[in-house]
């Protein structure tokens, strides 16, 4: 009977080595990238500190006329940096824009690039069915910016992958993949967009990757690293320990607390039909009956989005006029009842032909209303704002009817 059960459990162990799998990307929900470092840092040799930054993300799959496969996030950046028991945080966050196809087997293509997400087209997998054991190849690229400068340089990567298991991940069903590569920068390549002052970088990165089964999505990914950073001046700059990234799915939002407290301020533009929406005279009419005037709300792929029209703000101006503390009032009352949301608070302006004035101005207001709603009790590490000048009119700006919905700022209660 023992050996019995002994041929039963070598064939089972075999068969489940041979089985064969495709590991693809389809990702269809909104989720939170995140990036962790935590990094000790020596110049030329001489230990610095432990230096930690958090960068994280909203990402979401929208449809575009051109691509196929997009994604937009917005991302931010936790930086912490400890020397000596001294540490700097932030607190309210300005967004960076990003946009991005990403293919079946896991290779990105950055449409609007600002540096995130850091790592791009990582993972990637084979196209073909692969089993325990086997190994690949495939290219990728990492963003860097070591000294913080603000100029994003481009590494190319060259990775080599192995399929070691299955397991779970917070029980989900997963996929564990290893990866290792070297880096190697100046030798043959350098970005001609980047930072000029880099001469070369050179390292190790180690990385175990647990993918879900189900999306394709690295829900983690552990990376060792040893990297060294030479500047045209001499210095070496060294890091290592750890950065890790992993998937996390923001919190539904309770629309059964929420929906009722926005209906009693705003207007539900998803109940709109089509004759209403350019219909000013039903819309006044409509405010009317409300405690607060000129709000509306509706439910987008990101969330629930408050849109706030004919703030004022003196002219050019990210100042506001006396007035607006009753509706600033109300929208932080229901925002509060969002306990574990994140809200994106974005600026718009209309169009008078200063495109950079636009958008400078449209994020300095996104700011001043985050500040605002932060002065009513409101946590400033749960704002992520930005500014999108006069490039996303609701109307036309040939008319001042039209130039004032496009003054406006959007709150969305993220999910």
């Amino acid at each position: 009977m023992k050996k019995l059960f002994f041929v039963l459990f070598c064939v089972f162990v075999n068969l489940n080595c041979f089985s064969q799998v495709l590991i693809q990307y389809n990702q269809d929900r909104t989720y939170t990238l995140v990036e962790r470092t935590d990094l000790r840092r020596y110049d030329n040799g001489r230990y610095i500190g432990l230096l930690s930054r958090e960068v994280r993300s909203f990402i979401n799959q929208d449809e575009h006329p051109k691509y196929k496969n997009f994604y937009q996030g917005d991302f931010y950046v936790l930086e912490k940096t400890k020397r000596n028991s001294f540490e700097v945080t932030l607190g309210i966050n300005e967004a960076i824009p990003s946009s991005f196809t990403i293919s079946e087997d896991g290779n990105l293509t950055m449409i609007e690039d600002n540096g995130f997400p850091s790592f791009r087209s990582f993972p990637t997998f084979p196209k073909d069915k692969i089993k325990i054991g086997d190994k690949w190849n495939a290219t990728a690229e990492r963003a860097v910016d070591p000294l913080n400068k603000g100029i994003i340089t481009r590494l190319p990567i060259y990775i080599q992958y192995q399929y070691t298991g299955d397991g779970k991940y917070h029980d989900e069903d997963i996929f564990i993949l290893k990866a290792q590569w070297a880096t190697r920068y100046g030798i043959s390549y350098f970005d001609s967009q980047g930072d000029r002052e880099l001469k070369s970088a050179m390292g190790s990165h180690k990385a175990d990757i647990y993918v879900s089964k189900k999306t394709g999505c690295a829900l983690l990914v552990r990376d060792i690293v040893d990297e060294t950073f030479v500047y045209q001046d001499g210095n070496k700059i060294n890091f290592q320990g750890f950065i890790t990234l992993f998937t996390e799915y923001p919190p539904a939002i309770d629309r059964e607390i929420i929906i009722p407290s926005l209906n009693r301020i705003a207007k539900n533009n998803d109940d709109k039909n089509d004759d209403d929406k350019n219909d000013d005279d039903t819309q006044k009419d409509f405010f009317k009956d409300k405690d607060v005037p000129d709000i509306s709300y509706e439910n987008t792929s990101r969330g629930i989005r408050l849109t706030i029209q004919n703030l004022q703000f003196k002219p050019n101006s990210s100042e506001l006029l006396p007035g607006e503390e009753n509706r600033l009032n109300q929208i932080a009352k229901v925002l509060k009842q969002a306990k574990n949301s994140m809200f994106l608070v974005e600026g718009h302006t209309a169009s008078t032909g200063n495109i950079s004035g636009e958008k400078q101005l449209s994020v300095e207001r996104a700011y001043t209303i985050a500040t605002e709603l932060i002065k009513r009790g409101i946590s400033a590490e749960k704002f992520i704002y930005k500014g999108s000048g006069s490039s996303k009119p609701i109307a036309t700006n040939e008319t001042p009817e039209g130039m004032a919905k496009n003054r406006r700022v959007e709150i969305t209660i993220l999910e």
